[in-house]
């Protein structure tokens, strides 16, 4: 199963696809560790077509489809020779962080439906100019955050919109790993771009800003740093590096923090971490007038719950906690496929993307400010141009 390749998580799902004689024809651009995730869930479709793949590197995406038993497939050294010679209905975009936004606009200007791994950009002015060119293209942008797909994760938007709540005024979440800091191109700015607030921070904010409606965000005050992947005593070492030398090439962060006001009166609490002397750095907390929800947090933070969710409330003047089961699903598909399976829904269908950038920038627009304002010292406004 594709979710392998991240965690285990469970679910619901409901295959809404169109029948269709017709075979979707799709690329993957970037045949890294999180393409196995995307490759093996189209496996399981039969109305795709893999057509071709880039990498960067010669040999790899050769190397990669062999590993998957996926034949006829043509490769190309960069995604513009990809997009350039193939009549593509969408692509996957697998890279590493600082090379989404490029691959992106070109394969929207082109005609192309665009299935594009977190996080959505390194910073905020690259996912505006992704979504002027989406804008201009018509074609679908869906943004990889496949945990929405989770039972419990909808839920907690359920719990929100019912109103049970009342109104939101205080939120605490992010999330943690006490060791969990990735090598390869997680770790390196040319790279990566950003460490832990996009690779895992991303999660922790959509969570919550999903449930809420994601509004915007007005001012933030950001920090981050990273002690434990510049230490050799905590860095680990992979098939190319030692464990030194991977501490000298770390220049992301480890830890981040911030306190973030939004529209509506809303605060936002905010802290995640790939390494810490804690285990967790707290459980997701939503303050509501009416109720409060409290939501565990995991071990090891990957975008899931981590254990059953609790509501606090009034009932005719006696306090009441009322305690939310682990929704669990036995139908079979992953995560993974349900994110892919949405965006193929949305080609054939000519519906909206499942997960929009008109949201996922504002998550963006956060992370942007939070390296800013770390950058500065200083709280600072944020201001998301429009599109």
């Amino acid at each position: 199963m594709p979710d392998t390749v991240l965690s285990q998580f469970t679910q619901s799902y409901t295959e809404e696809k169109q029948a269709s004689s017709k075979k979707l024809k799709i690329g993957i651009i970037g045949c890294g560790w999180i393409a196995e995730a995307h490759i093996e869930s189209y496996l399981e479709m039969d109305d795709v077509e893999i057509v071709g793949a880039a990498d960067l590197i010669p040999g790899k995406a050769e190397a990669f489809m062999k590993r998957y038993g996926v034949e006829g497939v043509r490769f190309y050294p960069s995604h513009k020779e990809l997009i350039d010679n193939e009549q593509l209905d969408g692509v996957s975009i697998c890279t590493y962080n600082t090379q989404h936004a490029a691959p992106t606009i070109y394969a929207l200007k082109h005609g192309v439906n665009v299935l594009l791994e977190k996080p959505f950009t390194v910073t905020l002015d690259e996912a505006i100019e992704v979504m002027k060119a989406e804008k201009e293209s018509g074609k679908v942008l869906s943004i990889g955050f496949q945990p929405r797909g989770d039972l419990n994760m909808q839920m907690i938007k359920k719990i929100v919109e019912s109103g049970a709540l009342g109104k939101v005024y205080y939120i605490q979440t992010g999330g943690g790993r006490r060791r969990g800091i990735p090598n390869s191109t997680f770790i390196e700015k040319d790279t990566a771009g950003i460490g832990a607030l996009g690779d895992i921070g991303c999660y922790s904010l959509d969570m919550v800003l999903n449930a809420i409606g994601y509004p915007k965000p007005l001012t933030v005050s950001g920090y981050k740093s990273a002690y434990f992947g510049q230490n050799p005593e905590y860095a680990t070492a992979d098939r190319f590096h030692t464990a030194e030398e991977n501490a000298r090439r770390f220049s992301v962060d480890d830890f981040a923090a911030a306190f973030v006001r939004l529209e509506g009166d809303i605060i936002l609490d905010f802290r995640i971490s790939w390494a810490m002397h804690m285990n967790t750095p707290g459980d997701t907390i939503i303050l509501g007038t009416k109720a409060g929800l409290r939501i565990p947090s995991t071990d090891c933070w990957n975008g899931s719950v981590g254990g059953e969710m609790t509501l606090y409330h009034d009932l005719a003047g006696v306090r009441m906690e009322e305690k939310i089961p682990i929704l669990k699903d036995n139908s079979g598909h992953g995560l993974f496929y349900k994110k892919i399976r949405g965006f193929l829904d949305a080609i054939i269908n000519g519906t909206p993307a499942p997960v929009p950038s008109s949201q996922i920038v504002i998550n963006q627009a956060i992370i942007d400010g939070i390296c800013k304002s770390a950058e500065l010292g200083r709280e600072i406004e944020i201001t998301i141009p429009e599109v």
